[in-house]
């Protein structure tokens, strides 16, 4: 029985992995007010760069290196089209998902089937990782899985008590305000934006890499719209975003575990995006001074103007 926890708890960790690292991804481009809708495409984008550079090198850190610059790049479209011409930035996220999921599945066509020789290993932490059940379930686990945790806890410091996190945050609340203090509100949303798609290549590569240690086209599996929905769940905190993507994460779980008992596959595979809008609809339900996003999420912002 004791295995079988362990076991569940490690699965868990490692499916919500991903999800946060998009999240807090996420979580900063948002708090910069650009709504980026376009995680699914360049977690799409991050995962084939990382399977192939990984497959060519055979070093999976050069993998993961390729994929932030990826998702770097391919986010700097969005930042352009959503900040310097002051388009529509759901429309632009959306084309967003569409061509990173276009060029992904172009680019990594002919690595359909072939594994990797070298995928991201598990780091167990000397002395922690044996401890009795808690060291294997959090002790045990590939490099993306700690360095999750403490970008989270990074990303929750500088937000929250750094001059810099105070800049990012008014830039998405009073971006006019911001620009009289003599601050660059273009600059600072598109260094968010670009961060935000270099976590989200990230997250990809953990797919391709750590995750599995093969290609397949839509491996990302609509998790990029789940972050968007955590995103919103976590209240845009990247510590509440550490609890929701590992609870998504026992979902994923849930899923391979209730197979056995008969229950519709089809159904089973509809739980995480059932649970997706139930956190949507709650959300929805929630008094809007608790829910309180930033003021001028998605609202684009003209220099100048009044």
């Amino acid at each position: 029985m004791e295995d079988i926890i362990i076991s569940v708890a490690q699965r868990t960790l490692i499916a919500g992995t991903p999800l946060l690292l998009g999240t807090i991804g996420e979580v900063i481009c948002e708090r910069s007010g650009i709504l980026n809708l376009g995680v699914e495409g360049v977690m799409a984008v991050g995962a084939v760069t990382a399977f192939i550079v990984t497959f060519i090198s055979g070093n999976p850190w050069f993998g993961l290196m390729a994929a932030i610059f990826a998702g770097a790049l391919i986010s700097s479209l969005h930042a352009f089209v959503s900040i310097t011409l002051n388009a529509s930035q759901v429309v632009s996220g959306l084309a967003l998902t569409m061509l990173g999921l276009g060029i992904s599945g172009l680019v990594g066509k002919p690595y359909i089937g072939k594994p990797l020789a070298q995928k991201m290993e598990t780091w167990p932490i000397p002395l922690l990782a044996d401890i009795p059940v808690v060291g294997p379930v959090l002790f045990n686990h590939s490099p993306y899985f700690y360095l999750a945790i403490a970008l989270a806890l990074i990303a929750w410091f500088i937000l929250d008590y750094t001059r810099v996190g105070i800049t990012i945050r008014s830039a998405g609340e009073n971006p006019r305000a911001t620009e009289t203090q003599g601050i660059n509100v273009y600059r600072i949303r598109y260094w968010c934006v670009i961060a935000g798609g270099a976590l989200a290549g990230m997250a990809g590569a953990h797919l391709s890499t750590s995750y599995s240690k093969s290609w397949i086209e839509g491996m990302t599996g609509g998790r990029g719209w789940i972050v968007i929905a955590l995103t919103i769940f976590a209240l845009w905190n990247p510590l509440r975003a550490i609890i929701g993507a590992f609870l998504f994460g026992g979902i994923f779980v849930v899923q391979y575990l209730l197979q056995p008992l008969g229950i519709s596959p089809n159904f089973l595979a509809m739980l995480p995006y059932l649970a997706t809008l139930l956190v949507l609809f709650i959300g929805a339900l929630r008094d809007s001074r608790k829910l309180n996003p930033p003021a001028m999420l998605a609202e684009p912002y003209r220099r100048g103007e009044r």
